[in-house]
């Protein structure tokens, strides 16, 4: 029993698609008696016809990523898009490297272990961009000979 061209007058009659038509399986016999779209309105008011709820996206996937994300996963380097400049610009990454490399610098001279011209000289180094670390500059430093080395008595 095809109840294609039922179904088709059914959806116009409903005005949804052809796949969110209903029919109800005990009431067939009279459905496939229909032949106009009054006989369809019929049954539609009959309830032996009716249209299925449509259905949403789901966001469970969202969601799932969402929380994913959150504990600081998929930040693999095949899950980023746009150049490490777009993530992170080069003026923070620059803002963080400074500002280490000062507070160590300060520390050292705080704690007397740089003489206050060493300390002038390799701030204006840090300054300029010389170091690319707080490592390369302790290696420079121990190079030049920069650290006050304290006798035991």
């Amino acid at each position: 029993m095809n109840l294609a061209n039922k179904k088709r007058l059914a959806a116009q009659v409903l005005k949804v698609g052809e796949s969110r038509v209903w029919f109800d399986p005990e009431r067939l016999n009279e459905i496939k008696e229909a032949i106009t779209k009054r006989d369809i309105r019929k049954l539609v008011g009959d309830l032996a016809i009716q249209a299925k709820p449509s259905t949403g996206v789901s966001r469970f996937g969202a969601r799932k990523i969402a929380t994913q994300k959150r504990k600081g996963r998929r930040q693999g380097e095949g899950s980023r898009k746009g150049t490490p400049n777009a993530r992170k610009s080069r003026k923070d990454l620059w803002m963080a490297k400074i500002r280490s490399q000062r507070d160590f610098l300060t520390s050292l001279k705080e704690s007397g272990l740089i003489a206050p011209a060493s300390y002038r000289k390799i701030y204006l180094m840090c300054k300029g961009g010389y170091f690319r670390s707080i490592r390369h500059i302790k290696m420079y430093m121990e190079e030049h000979q920069m650290f006050i080395r304290k006798e035991k008595k």
